[in-house]
């Protein structure tokens, strides 16, 4: 066995590892330099090998180099600088233990009360018309301390006024103390989705009393956004979204720039979009700016939608250069499928990994939060036209072999016999939804002249769903204040231009939400009417309208009406339940006062798939419910626009359909 000599250096602000020896028999290995490869290795020389510290777990990297090595003969001789190197290790992971310990003592409400108390005043000096509940408070006290950590709180909680607590306090340590110099921020740069922007910067002026100094990267050139981040111009608020803060590598490079020349807190909203571990481009391209920032949070209701790998990002993104979750991203996929007494062993430790780093608030613990009244289902009969439409469409789609059916057919049925139970004019036009587009499937319905006959008439025939939704909303709009205000949920872009020139017809004014309407930012023109001026003139008191209809596929992220309104009927469902439990939420946040009214309101037409979705979305939102309040991690996804159509629900609507015709 030769000797080679191993040396440590760190030449551009990342470690590098490099071996020198006499390689020249093995360079003609191929199986030698595939081995280097494999560990990120590069044969510089006959005489030379560096290994590059890419990302975290630099004692680990050391000892696959010492293995690699020995497996071909060759021992490794430490330098001063490896000894040095791994004794400083050593030194900052004890640190680190302790450090991490005291995070889960803090999130576990086990912590010093006079500091605690000496942030408490400060944020209550600070935020001039904002009062923390006590969990946020301590959430935002554990960010502030761990300065890199993720909340996993339910909507409707108040993350973003956390994290501005957090930030808050941060900011006010003064950087001429040198204890004080590496927690200091300044700079807030949020990546979140465009819905979220108007938020963030209502959210600060209501916690600072101040609008803030911002930027929004919407609408702008690479160039143009190169500019602002190299601009002198001290910008306290940076918004940009996903598909701009990591698609290029130009707008890469120039945030990595930015994070590394200011004091800034890295925030991600809505997190769950870099959970992709298959090398995707939005994932990998935040994950190489988050080294660079001060702090760094992960804000996201669902953070293991698919799996627990979908964690594997978000602590890489919180803490780059360390291994907090040990376990690898194969193991991580299976520890989400199976059920063996060794995996729910290995589960627990999991949760004990990651528990330092991420505070998880539900709606269960907000004891002065209402409980809202699920009125009684209003079933609403069809007239004798729409009763026939309706039976065509299920004897067309849901008699005979239905076990034949592919699932684009059985996807346009659900489409159709959704429509038909609250508009019939609907299938006289093609149906929107991209699964469905330029097929046969997503075209308007064939049928004998009489059913079309039938349908053509709804084009100025009025639903009874609508009628009965009319003369709810005229009862409910007599209440003043927010107790008179009402958001109607509908599935169909076209049913909801109907439905609101139906009520405006009446003389109820009402604006939409949905997909077409614009996100403002800075270079909206005045006159184009945006979701955030809607929402904003919803909540004035002297509101010209009381009724927004909206399109849950479109609102269901980082939207609040709980102050403006304290009423939902629900005019169209599908089985989504993770997408309808999003949209009560609307309405039902932190902020009610105990005796505040939340109100829903259910309308289904008679003998129709509405009765069935109905109770299917009854049963699952109960099982959604129950793990979102039971486990600390629930592996279920609140983010998916599909149709979320099971077995058993298409099951359930074969059974109404048969319970009919008997």
């Amino acid at each position: 066995m030769s000797d080679a000599t191993i040396s440590a250096s760190n030449p551009h602000g990342e470690l590098l590892f490099e071996v020198n020896g006499d390689f020249i028999s093995l360079t003609l290995s191929p199986r030698f330099r595939a081995s280097i490869t494999a560990l990120n290795g590069k044969l510089v020389s006959d005489s030379r090998v560096q290994f590059p510290y890419l990302d975290g777990g630099q004692e680990k990297k050391y000892a696959e180099i010492e293995r690699f090595f020995i497996k071909f003969g060759i021992n490794l001789l430490q330098d001063t600088t490896v000894k040095a190197l791994l004794q400083l290790l050593n030194d900052e992971n004890l640190a680190f233990q302790e450090f991490s310990q005291k995070a889960k003592s803090i999130r576990n409400n086990e912590h010093s009360i006079p500091d605690f108390k000496e942030f408490t005043e400060i944020i209550h000096n600070l935020f001039k018309d904002r009062t923390l509940y006590d969990l946020q408070l301590l959430s935002a006290y554990h960010l502030a301390f761990s300065q890199n950590a993720c909340n996993f709180s339910v909507p409707g909680t108040g993350k973003t006024t956390m994290v501005y607590a957090a930030y808050a306090y941060l900011k006010n340590l003064s950087k001429s103390n040198p204890q004080y110099k590496e927690k200091h921020v300044n700079r807030l740069l949020i990546i979140s989705p465009l819905a979220a922007f108007f938020p963030w910067k209502d959210e600060y002026k209501k916690c600072f009393g101040v609008p803030p100094k911002y930027k929004e990267m919407v609408g702008l050139t690479s160039k143009e956004r190169t500019a602002i981040f190299h601009s002198s111009e001290e910008f306290e608020l940076i918004l940009i979204s996903y598909q701009s803060a990591a698609i290029s590598e130009d707008d890469i490079i120039n945030i990595q720039d930015y994070l590394k020349r200011h004091d800034v807190m890295l925030v991600l909203d809505e997190a769950h979009k870099i959970k992709n571990t298959d090398g995707g481009k939005i994932a990998e391209g935040i994950k190489n700016l988050s080294r660079y920032a001060k702090a760094r949070v992960v804000l996201t209701g669902t953070p293991a939608p698919n799996g627990y790998q979908d964690l594997y990002n978000l602590y890489k993104f919180i803490w780059p250069t360390k291994n907090i979750i040990p376990f690898p991203l194969p193991y991580l996929r299976e520890m989400s499928e199976s059920i063996s007494p060794s995996i729910k062993a290995n589960i627990e430790k999991l949760t004990d990994y990651i528990s330092p780093f991420f505070i998880r608030i539900t709606k269960s613990s907000l004891k002065d939060l209402p409980i809202p009244v699920e009125h009684k289902p209003i079933i609403i009969p069809m007239n004798e036209s729409q009763r026939i439409i309706y039976e065509y469409i299920g004897n067309k789609f849901l008699s005979g072999d239905v076990d034949s059916l592919d699932a684009l057919l059985k996807r346009a049925g659900i489409i159709r016999l959704l429509q038909c139970a609250s508009n019939p004019a609907l299938l006289s036009e093609a149906i929107d939804d991209l699964m469905l587009a330029g097929t046969q499937y997503g075209k308007p319905i064939t049928a004998d002249q009489d059913i079309l006959d039938a349908v053509n008439k709804y084009n100025t025939e009025v639903p009874n769903k609508y009628i009965v939704a009319k003369d709810l909303i005229l009862d409910l709009t007599k209440s003043p204040g927010p107790d008179g205000k009402v958001i109607v949920w509908m599935l169909f872009i076209k049913s909801m231009h109907r439905f609101k020139e139906y009520l405006e017809s009446c003389g109820i004014s009402c604006e939409l939400l949905y997909g077409a309407v614009p996100n403002e930012n800075e270079f909206t023109p005045e006159d184009v009417k945006t979701r955030e001026k809607i929402i904003k003139s919803f909540h004035e008191e002297q509101c010209p309208y009381k009724v927004i209809i909206a399109n849950p596929f479109a609102v269901g992220e980082s939207i609040s009406l709980h102050k403006a309104c304290r009423n939902a009927i629900y005019l169209e469902k599908n089985f989504n339940a993770a997408m309808y439990i999003q949209s009560k939420d609307r309405i039902h946040r932190y902020g009610l006062k105990k005796d505040d009214n939340v109100n829903y309101y259910y309308l289904l037409s008679e003998k129709s798939i509405d009765e069935a979705i109905h109770e299917r979305l009854l049963i699952k939102e109960e099982r959604m419910l129950d793990l979102i309040e039971r486990e600390p991690i629930p592996l279920l996804d609140l983010n998916t626009g599909d149709s979320g159509v099971e077995d058993d629900d298409f099951k359930s609507i074969l059974k109404h359909y048969y319970d009919r015709r008997k």
